[in-house]
């Protein structure tokens, strides 16, 4: 059996902005209109989230190799953004990471568009050109840019990286 990534999901307070944004920013494609859910109305979203929602807004994208990426707007209960979405000692997924051949391009248009650059960006290995920079979008979601496939970067390392 193959499992494979198919897509992800990412809570936003705006949808139309952060639309916009993902489009501009990862040249990421839209698949559908944005959709209004009702849980009186929607009986698979009921399930998955447990009837503790009454209305939010979706609309699906897609990555250039055909990942999907679905934005959320919460409408009832209200998106909230936490003062710090940067929990990575605490179990769950703390961030998404595109392949981008250009990051430093990319991390220039993360921040000149309200986002923000959380770390330098890496060469991984001295005889590589392997590259990886960690940004936060607009709404505080972690993104890790990495210059190279993941497989392409981690097959046959026996090192997480360069040492100090």
């Amino acid at each position: 059996m193959t499992t494979s990534v198919d897509h992800i999901g990412i809570s936003i307070p705006n949808i139309y902005e952060a639309i916009e944004w993902y489009k501009k920013t990862f040249d990421i494609f839209q698949i559908s209109e944005v959709m209004e859910v009702c849980s009186e109305s929607d009986e698979i979203a009921s399930d998955v989230f447990e009837n503790k929602f009454k209305k939010f807004k979706i609309v699906h994208m897609c990555t250039s190799d055909g990942i999907g990426v679905e934005l959320f707007e919460f409408i009832d209960p209200k998106n909230e953004n936490p003062q710090n979405n940067f929990q990575f000692w605490k179990t769950g997924i703390f961030h998404i990471a595109f392949t981008t051949k250009n990051i430093e391009e990319v991390c220039k248009k993360i921040f000149t568009s309200g986002g923000k650059q959380k770390s330098k960006i890496w060469n991984l290995f001295k005889n590589k050109p392997y590259k990886i920079c960690y940004c936060e979008d607009p709404w505080g979601n972690i993104i890790e840019l990495s210059s190279h496939p993941y497989s392409v970067i981690w097959s046959n390392y026996t090192k997480p990286h360069i040492q100090k």
